[in-house]
Protein backbone atom coordinates (compact mmCIF):
# COMPACT_ATOMS: atom_id res chain seq x y z
CA UNK A 1 0.00 0.00 0.00
CA UNK A 2 1.45 3.35 -1.08
CA UNK A 3 1.14 6.55 0.94
CA UNK A 4 -0.06 9.24 -1.47
CA UNK A 5 -0.37 12.90 -0.43
CA UNK A 6 -2.59 15.08 -2.63
CA UNK A 7 -3.19 18.83 -2.35
CA UNK A 8 -6.24 20.65 -3.67
CA UNK A 9 -8.23 17.54 -2.81
CA UNK A 10 -11.68 19.12 -3.07
CA UNK A 11 -11.19 19.84 -6.77
CA UNK A 12 -12.93 17.97 -9.56
CA UNK A 13 -9.77 16.29 -10.82
CA UNK A 14 -8.95 14.70 -7.45
CA UNK A 15 -12.56 13.59 -7.04
CA UNK A 16 -12.04 11.48 -10.16
CA UNK A 17 -8.63 10.21 -9.02
CA UNK A 18 -9.57 8.98 -5.55
CA UNK A 19 -11.90 6.13 -6.67
CA UNK A 20 -9.02 4.81 -8.80
CA UNK A 21 -6.70 4.56 -5.77
CA UNK A 22 -8.59 2.09 -3.59
CA UNK A 23 -5.44 0.07 -2.83
CA UNK A 24 -3.53 3.11 -1.55
CA UNK A 25 -3.52 5.14 1.66
CA UNK A 26 -4.41 8.74 0.84
CA UNK A 27 -3.56 11.94 2.67
CA UNK A 28 -5.92 14.57 1.29
CA UNK A 29 -5.28 18.27 1.89
CA UNK A 30 -7.82 21.03 1.34
CA UNK A 31 -9.30 24.18 2.79
CA UNK A 32 -12.43 22.56 4.25
CA UNK A 33 -12.01 19.37 6.29
CA UNK A 34 -15.75 18.76 6.62
CA UNK A 35 -16.18 18.94 2.85
CA UNK A 36 -13.32 16.50 2.34
CA UNK A 37 -14.83 14.07 4.85
CA UNK A 38 -18.12 14.17 2.96
CA UNK A 39 -16.55 13.84 -0.49
CA UNK A 40 -14.42 10.83 0.42
CA UNK A 41 -16.53 9.10 3.05
CA UNK A 42 -16.44 5.87 1.04
CA UNK A 43 -12.66 5.71 0.83
CA UNK A 44 -11.59 3.81 3.94
CA UNK A 45 -7.82 4.25 3.81
CA UNK A 46 -7.41 7.99 4.17
CA UNK A 47 -6.63 10.97 6.33
CA UNK A 48 -7.98 14.42 5.54
CA UNK A 49 -6.53 17.72 6.72
CA UNK A 50 -7.61 21.33 6.54
CA UNK A 51 -4.24 22.84 5.75
CA UNK A 52 -2.87 26.20 4.63
CA UNK A 53 -0.31 25.09 2.06
CA UNK A 54 1.24 28.57 2.20
CA UNK A 55 2.34 27.95 5.80
CA UNK A 56 5.69 26.14 5.71
CA UNK A 57 5.77 25.59 9.49
CA UNK A 58 2.34 23.93 9.35
CA UNK A 59 3.45 21.70 6.47
CA UNK A 60 6.59 20.65 8.36
CA UNK A 61 4.52 19.78 11.42
CA UNK A 62 2.03 17.82 9.30
CA UNK A 63 4.76 15.79 7.61
CA UNK A 64 6.37 15.07 10.97
CA UNK A 65 3.06 13.79 12.35
CA UNK A 66 2.44 11.69 9.25
CA UNK A 67 5.90 10.13 9.43
CA UNK A 68 5.27 9.03 13.01
CA UNK A 69 1.76 7.80 12.22
CA UNK A 70 1.97 6.12 8.79
CA UNK A 71 5.58 6.48 7.64
CA UNK A 72 6.97 8.51 4.77
CA UNK A 73 5.21 9.66 1.61
CA UNK A 74 5.64 7.48 -1.47
CA UNK A 75 3.93 9.80 -3.95
CA UNK A 76 3.24 13.52 -3.66
CA UNK A 77 0.67 15.06 -5.99
CA UNK A 78 0.76 18.86 -6.03
CA UNK A 79 -2.65 19.71 -7.46
CA UNK A 80 -3.69 22.91 -5.67
CA UNK A 81 -3.93 26.00 -7.84
CA UNK A 82 -6.21 28.59 -9.38
CA UNK A 83 -6.25 31.13 -12.18
CA UNK A 84 -7.82 34.31 -13.46
CA UNK A 85 -7.73 35.36 -17.09
CA UNK A 86 -7.44 39.11 -17.56
CA UNK A 87 -5.18 41.74 -19.10
CA UNK A 88 -1.94 42.14 -17.15
CA UNK A 89 -2.84 45.72 -16.23
CA UNK A 90 -5.98 44.51 -14.46
CA UNK A 91 -3.98 42.70 -11.75
CA UNK A 92 -2.85 44.35 -8.55
CA UNK A 93 0.54 43.50 -7.10
CA UNK A 94 -1.21 41.70 -4.27
CA UNK A 95 -3.16 39.52 -6.72
CA UNK A 96 0.05 38.63 -8.55
CA UNK A 97 1.80 37.67 -5.33
CA UNK A 98 -1.18 35.61 -4.14
CA UNK A 99 -1.32 33.57 -7.34
CA UNK A 100 2.40 32.87 -7.10
CA UNK A 101 1.97 31.89 -3.45
CA UNK A 102 -0.53 29.16 -4.31
CA UNK A 103 0.47 28.03 -7.79
CA UNK A 104 4.24 28.18 -7.44
CA UNK A 105 5.68 28.79 -3.98
CA UNK A 106 3.43 26.33 -2.14
CA UNK A 107 4.23 23.68 -4.77
CA UNK A 108 7.94 24.39 -4.36
CA UNK A 109 7.80 24.26 -0.57
CA UNK A 110 5.94 20.95 -0.36
CA UNK A 111 8.07 19.41 -3.11
CA UNK A 112 11.18 20.46 -1.22
CA UNK A 113 10.00 19.15 2.15
CA UNK A 114 8.70 15.82 0.82
CA UNK A 115 11.69 15.59 -1.51
CA UNK A 116 13.99 15.70 1.52
CA UNK A 117 12.19 12.68 2.99
CA UNK A 118 12.23 10.81 -0.31
CA UNK A 119 15.94 11.52 -0.76
CA UNK A 120 16.65 9.88 2.60
CA UNK A 121 14.49 6.89 1.66
CA UNK A 122 16.11 6.70 -1.81
CA UNK A 123 12.70 6.33 -3.47
CA UNK A 124 9.52 8.21 -4.28
CA UNK A 125 7.73 10.27 -6.90
CA UNK A 126 6.64 13.89 -7.01
CA UNK A 127 3.85 14.64 -9.50
CA UNK A 128 3.35 18.33 -10.11
CA UNK A 129 0.11 19.06 -11.92
CA UNK A 130 0.94 22.25 -13.76
CA UNK A 131 -0.65 23.37 -17.04
CA UNK A 132 -0.17 23.74 -20.78
CA UNK A 133 -0.17 27.44 -19.90
CA UNK A 134 3.30 26.80 -18.48
CA UNK A 135 4.48 25.65 -21.90
CA UNK A 136 2.47 27.88 -24.24
CA UNK A 137 1.73 31.47 -23.24
CA UNK A 138 -1.41 33.22 -24.43
CA UNK A 139 -2.90 36.65 -24.04
CA UNK A 140 -4.77 37.45 -20.82
CA UNK A 141 -2.96 34.67 -18.99
CA UNK A 142 0.25 36.56 -18.21
CA UNK A 143 0.15 36.04 -14.44
CA UNK A 144 -1.24 32.50 -14.57
CA UNK A 145 1.26 31.45 -17.25
CA UNK A 146 4.11 33.00 -15.29
CA UNK A 147 3.24 30.94 -12.21
CA UNK A 148 3.10 27.79 -14.32
CA UNK A 149 6.30 28.46 -16.31
CA UNK A 150 8.06 28.90 -12.96
CA UNK A 151 6.58 25.65 -11.59
CA UNK A 152 7.76 23.72 -14.65
CA UNK A 153 11.25 25.23 -14.44
CA UNK A 154 11.48 24.29 -10.78
CA UNK A 155 10.22 20.76 -11.48
CA UNK A 156 12.74 20.24 -14.29
CA UNK A 157 15.63 21.27 -12.06
CA UNK A 158 14.35 19.25 -9.11
CA UNK A 159 14.13 16.19 -11.37
CA UNK A 160 17.86 16.44 -12.07
CA UNK A 161 18.76 16.96 -8.43
CA UNK A 162 16.70 14.04 -7.13
CA UNK A 163 17.49 11.57 -9.92
CA UNK A 164 20.64 10.22 -8.16
CA UNK A 165 18.42 9.40 -5.15
CA UNK A 166 16.00 7.36 -7.29
CA UNK A 167 13.25 9.96 -6.83
CA UNK A 168 11.13 10.72 -9.91
CA UNK A 169 9.67 14.14 -10.68
CA UNK A 170 6.79 14.12 -13.18
CA UNK A 171 5.04 17.20 -14.55
CA UNK A 172 1.48 16.92 -15.82
CA UNK A 173 0.52 19.70 -18.20
CA UNK A 174 -3.14 19.53 -19.18
CA UNK A 175 -5.04 21.93 -21.35
CA UNK A 176 -8.44 23.20 -20.15
CA UNK A 177 -10.32 20.67 -17.99
CA UNK A 178 -14.07 20.77 -17.43
CA UNK A 179 -13.94 21.51 -13.69
CA UNK A 180 -14.93 24.32 -11.32
CA UNK A 181 -11.53 25.94 -12.02
CA UNK A 182 -13.25 28.12 -14.62
CA UNK A 183 -15.81 29.46 -12.15
CA UNK A 184 -13.08 31.87 -11.06
CA UNK A 185 -10.79 31.90 -14.07
CA UNK A 186 -13.55 32.53 -16.63
CA UNK A 187 -16.75 33.55 -14.78
CA UNK A 188 -18.75 34.51 -17.90
CA UNK A 189 -17.88 31.25 -19.70
CA UNK A 190 -16.64 32.94 -22.88
CA UNK A 191 -13.23 31.31 -22.90
CA UNK A 192 -14.60 27.91 -21.93
CA UNK A 193 -17.04 27.98 -24.84
CA UNK A 194 -14.32 28.99 -27.31
CA UNK A 195 -11.95 26.15 -26.33
CA UNK A 196 -14.61 23.45 -26.34
CA UNK A 197 -12.75 21.38 -29.00
CA UNK A 198 -9.75 21.11 -26.64
CA UNK A 199 -11.71 20.63 -23.42
CA UNK A 200 -10.60 17.62 -21.37
CA UNK A 201 -12.90 15.58 -19.18
CA UNK A 202 -11.60 15.20 -15.60
CA UNK A 203 -12.17 11.43 -15.49
CA UNK A 204 -9.91 10.92 -18.52
CA UNK A 205 -7.15 13.14 -17.10
CA UNK A 206 -7.45 11.40 -13.72
CA UNK A 207 -6.94 7.96 -15.29
CA UNK A 208 -3.85 9.15 -17.13
CA UNK A 209 -2.36 10.66 -13.97
CA UNK A 210 -2.99 7.51 -11.95
CA UNK A 211 -1.41 5.51 -14.75
CA UNK A 212 1.91 7.41 -14.45
CA UNK A 213 2.08 6.86 -10.69
CA UNK A 214 4.96 4.55 -9.90
CA UNK A 215 6.54 5.05 -13.33
CA UNK A 216 9.56 7.08 -14.39
CA UNK A 217 7.54 9.26 -16.75
CA UNK A 218 9.12 12.70 -17.15
CA UNK A 219 6.04 14.61 -18.27
CA UNK A 220 2.49 14.14 -19.46
CA UNK A 221 1.09 16.72 -21.87
CA UNK A 222 -2.64 16.71 -22.68
CA UNK A 223 -4.40 16.71 -25.08
CA UNK A 224 -2.13 15.51 -27.88
CA UNK A 225 -3.22 18.41 -30.09
CA UNK A 226 -1.83 20.94 -27.61
CA UNK A 227 1.26 18.78 -27.11
CA UNK A 228 1.89 19.10 -30.86
CA UNK A 229 1.17 22.83 -30.64
CA UNK A 230 3.87 23.10 -27.97
CA UNK A 231 6.41 21.48 -30.32
CA UNK A 232 5.49 23.98 -33.02
CA UNK A 233 5.64 26.79 -30.47
CA UNK A 234 9.24 25.79 -29.72
CA UNK A 235 10.33 25.24 -33.33
CA UNK A 236 8.55 28.21 -34.94
CA UNK A 237 8.24 30.89 -32.24
CA UNK A 238 7.35 33.84 -34.50
CA UNK A 239 4.63 31.92 -36.29
CA UNK A 240 3.38 30.61 -32.94
CA UNK A 241 3.17 34.14 -31.53
CA UNK A 242 1.24 35.31 -34.59
CA UNK A 243 -1.25 32.45 -34.38
CA UNK A 244 -1.66 32.81 -30.61
CA UNK A 245 -2.33 36.54 -31.05
CA UNK A 246 -4.81 36.12 -33.91
CA UNK A 247 -6.28 32.73 -34.88
CA UNK A 248 -6.14 31.12 -31.43
CA UNK A 249 -6.76 34.18 -29.27
CA UNK A 250 -9.76 32.76 -27.38
CA UNK A 251 -9.67 34.87 -24.23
Amino acid sequence: MRNILITGASGGLVREMVPLLTDDFLILLGRDKEKLEQLYARHANKLVFETDIQDEAALRELLSQLEQRIGTIDILVNNAGYGRFADFSDFSSQEVRQMFEINTLALMTLSRLVGEQMKKEQKGQIINIVSMAGLIASSKSSVYSATKFAAIGFSNALRLELAPSNVVVTTVNPGPIATAFFNQADPDGTYLASVKPFLLQPNIVARKIVKVMGTRRRELNLPWTLAVAHKCYTLFPRLADFLARTVFNYK
